[in-house]
């Protein structure tokens, strides 16, 4: 319930307690609560319980839990009917991506080496991508659009 009160917190819950209800009425406050607090959860089981028999025997292993969006989200990843697990075990991110980049050195090496062997004379069927555009002529002049102006 307390996961998340560090030790300076939960002294400085103390000291304030102390400070607010006074030593003498502190302890009969800590029964109050405590008592309110097994109340709440003595409602909320039977609440459970009540609905459980009103579900039917159809949903006789429902669990409240599930209803949290990330519990059934993981829930439902974690079933083995689906297959994921081994969808997921086969799929290795630092294998994927060192074969993307191999192959993307490899092509740029290629690339290099094709635009120096077109340079010499033989293209070998592929395409320059290194090559810029021509310039063009200062006669020509783009295309005029009316709409544009």
């Amino acid at each position: 319930m307390f996961n998340d009160i560090g030790p300076l917190e939960l002294v400085t819950l103390i000291v304030l307690a102390v400070l607010v209800f006074g030593p003498d009425k502190l302890p009969k406050v800590i029964q109050d609560v405590t008592r309110t607090i097994r109340k709440i959860r003595e409602f909320s089981e039977s609440a459970k319980n009540d609905i459980r028999e009103e579900l039917g025997p159809e949903f006789k292993d429902f669990e409240f839990e599930d209803l949290n969006p990330k519990t059934f989200i993981r829930k439902q990843l974690d079933n083995e009917d689906l297959g994921l697990k081994e969808i997921r075990n086969g799929f290795d991110l630092k294998k994927e991506m060192a074969e993307v980049t191999d192959a993307v050195h490899s092509r740029e090496s290629d690339t290099s080496s094709a635009s120096s062997a077109g340079a010499a004379g033989s293209s070998g069927g592929r395409i320059d991508m290194t090559k810029k555009p021509e310039t063009p002529d200062p006669d020509d002049r783009p295309p005029f659009d009316a709409d544009a102006t």
